[in-house]
């Protein structure tokens, strides 16, 4: 079955991830919409399978009116191929019934992976309807046919047979994914149950829709707008360039606007001078969605929890985070738990001693004040200047986008598996900024399509993600085309775009992912690509970042922008000797958004019901995460990973895959590092076989062992 249509109910959105409305009423989830007007498949784009190279979405021809009548043609097609399995009275097996099952959903997998995407990464108010409207439908959709006794008893018979079947290795592995998901969407329920169920589930799609439309609404007008250029003093002339544009943007002549980002801590912070300021900017930041407006999360955010609470009740769990990881690789939530909470003292130790240092800055300079969390960056700054006698305005200059991706990101990709990138500047783009480029493998043959969409703007969902328009698929020989959107800032016109560090490695991050959609090889949609547990999703891309920073790469991609001349020496020194800087912040401020998730969905359905704030508040001191100047990356009312995307009870997700991914470079580093041979080993083992095996089993068969959480601390300096 199509895998788009179980991620779009479930999740609604692509993550970033990643306007609040009135949600429209969800469908019976025993029938599916009726339009107004059928998708007319002479003129609707997606009633067939895209003319384009690589079956591209044609950007030049899909309007936001085709959008709706392909979701619900895409349904009814969809129920009525179900239907089709369901009427026949053979005997069930693979081949009757998972086999037209992978097959099934055509359109609406179509649909959903170009929609999902665009709305995402630039939306619209008309797309926003659309968005409400097809949620809550998508959710009934999903359920119509993971409820369906008759379509789960065949499964069943499937599974039950599958030891004599004579299935192969992957098949096995479909039928017993494709079982797993059936008990976990509800098929054992009772029928009244199941209509429970199916409230709970059409409810907490429209709920988690309406959450993500206010984060971006409360983002945009979160933005802090100053009147007086003096108050930017630190920033540097570009960054004043790019504020003086967005105000333009906005019709605000006159005037300069300083865009949020979704995370907590917001860029700016690490240069501007004016205290009064920064504080305005990380109060802008930690109250976008509490100001009892209509963007105002709250309400929403404890309806979804409690909803969690009350579904994994009914399908027999303690807790969602114990009904949502049991497919995941931590397994449990005490699991998840025992790495996060085993953690915190090192890294919150790590994080008082550079308070101290901070405070010291602070002291010398005759301040007079206590170090605030406004007050981290721009004093851990100057920090990293006397210790390391290193700034950004040093390192941003060898860091031009273009060249990072041209000669960094495509360079290893070259160099470990072989890939070539050239541009297709003739293949439509759903927004000007957005770069295509058609990925060959090693042998010259057309591999993938890569769209690359970098730059921040208001339309635009907070974050960095990656994602397909279309899946490899074994049986149809479809190859993938992938997508990758950041949230940079983007430059005056005629300015170079120029990065943070940290900038580079979420190009690497995401990439990574890319590769991961890119190498996929195998014969089923389900089992393809990153569709693996979260947990074991981020590690290809956090592993992946360690190439930023690999010698070769880096002097390959590392050089200034005007001069063209490498970065020198001294200065690449600095950066490696900085490694471990900050990381007490970092380290805490995640921990602390993980902790909350955890907390939140380990609640059981009868626990009493507290405001959000002061949950946040207990939560983070229970778990000891409490500390003034470090606040969590996300709080609740904007963490759009949890609420809005599909991290929920997964954030820890993250810190899993760094112990795999820091454990599976230290097998680069035994066997010789940036290698060819070394790339194809990797890419054959990890990155081609999307869900094909045991994923616990295919790391110790890469490894010859388990991961070891060791590199994660020695790479963070917590050990």
């Amino acid at each position: 079955m199509s895998r788009t249509v179980v991620l779009a109910a479930a999740i609604s959105l692509a993550l970033a991830a990643c306007s609040g409305k009135e949600s429209t009423t969800p469908v019976s989830a025993n029938a599916p919409a009726q339009a107004g007007q059928p998708a007319d498949a002479s003129t609707n784009p997606f009633m067939t399978a895209s003319s384009l190279p690589f079956q591209a979405p044609a950007f030049d021809k899909i309007k936001d009116s085709d959008y709706l009548p392909a979701f619900e043609e895409g349904m009814r097609q969809h129920l009525a191929q179900i239907k089709q399995i369901t009427d026949n009275t053979q005997p069930a097996t693979f081949d009757n019934t998972l086999l037209p099952m992978e097959q099934s959903g055509e359109i609406l997998d179509r649909v959903s992976r170009v929609f999902f995407s665009v709305v995402q990464a630039d939306t619209n108010p008309e797309r926003q309807k659309i968005q409400e409207d097809v949620v809550p439908k998508l959710a009934a959709h999903s359920d119509a046919i993971y409820l369906d006794a008759k379509l789960f008893a065949r499964v069943k018979a499937v599974y039950d047979a599958r030891a004599s079947a004579g299935l192969d290795a992957e098949q096995l592995r479909v039928v017993e994914e494709t079982y797993k998901g059936f008990v976990k969407a509800g098929a054992e329920l009772n029928d009244a149950d199941k209509e429970t169920l199916k409230q709970y589930n059409a409810e907490e799609a429209t709920l988690s829709n309406d959450f993500h439309n206010k984060l971006v609404a409360a983002t945009a007008a979160g933005a802090v707008t100053l009147d007086d250029k003096a108050q930017l003093a630190g920033l540097s002339e570009a960054d004043i360039a790019a504020a003086e544009g967005t105000a333009k943007e906005r019709k605000l002549d006159g005037k300069w606007v300083l865009s949020l980002q979704n995370t907590t801590q917001q860029p700016a912070l690490m240069s501007l001078q004016d205290r009064d300021v920064r504080a305005k900017v990380l109060e802008a930041s930690e109250t976008r969605t509490e100001h009892g407006d209509a963007n105002d999360t709250r309400r929403i955010i404890q309806r979804l929890a409690q909803l969690r609470a009350a579904k994994a009740k009914l399908l027999g769990f303690p807790n969602y985070a114990a009904y949502n990881l049991t497919d995941q690789m931590a397994q449990n939530p005490a699991n998840a738990l025992k790495l996060l909470t085993d953690t915190v003292p090192a890294a919150t130790a790590k994080a008082r001693g550079e308070l101290a240092e901070i405070q010291q800055v602070i002291d010398a300079q005759k301040g007079g004040f206590k170090a605030a969390a406004s007050d981290w960056d721009f004093y851990a700054e100057q920090v990293r200047k006397a210790k390391y006698d290193l700034d950004e305005s040093q390192i941003k200059p060898y860091f031009e986008l273009d060249n990072v991706l041209q000669n960094g990101v495509f360079y290893a990709a070259n160099q470990l598996y072989g890939l070539t990138f050239k541009e297709r500047k003739d293949l439509p783009v759903y927004n000007p900024d957005v770069r295509v480029f058609e990925v060959s493998d090693a042998d010259g043959k057309p591999l993938a399509l890569f769209y690359a969409d970098y730059f921040k703007r208001d339309s635009k969902s907070g974050g960095a993600w990656m994602d397909v328009f279309v899946e490899q698929n074994g049986l149809t020989g479809t190859k993938p085309v992938v997508y990758n959107v950041c949230n940079f800032t983007k430059p005056a016109a005629g300015q170079p775009a120029l990065l943070s560090w940290d900038d580079v490695t979420t190009m690497f991050h995401e990439f990574g992912h890319a590769l991961h959609g890119m190498f996929s090889n195998t014969r089923y949609p389900s089992v393809a690509g990153t569709a693996v547990p979260r947990d074991f999703v981020e590690f290809p891309s956090q592993f992946n970042e360690h190439w930023a920073s690999d010698p070769k790469v880096f002097a390959n991609y590392a050089k200034h922008y005007q001069s063209k001349e490498a970065m020198p020496q001294a200065l690449v020194d600095k950066i490696a000797k900085a490694k471990t800087f900050n990381q007490g912040y970092m380290t805490t401020e995640y921990l602390s958004a993980a902790l909350l998730d955890l907390a939140w969905h380990t609640q059981a359905a009868d626990a009493p019901q507290q405001d959000v704030d002061t949950f946040e508040a207990d939560a983070l001191k229970r778990y000891k995460v409490d500390l003034a100047q470090v606040p969590p990356r996300y709080r609740s009312s904007y963490f759009d990973h949890i609420w809005g995307g599909g991290y929920s009870a997964g954030y820890y997700a993250y810190f899993w895959a760094e112990m795999i991914d820091h454990d599976a470079f230290e097998w680069f580093k035994e066997n010789g590092g940036l290698t060819r041979e070394n790339g194809q080993v990797f890419r054959d083992k990890i990155l081609s076989i999307g869900n094909t095996r045991d994923l616990a089993t295919a790391y110790r068969d890469f490894r010859g062992k388990d991961p070891s959480v060791e590199p994660l601390l020695h790479n963070r300096g917590l050990k």
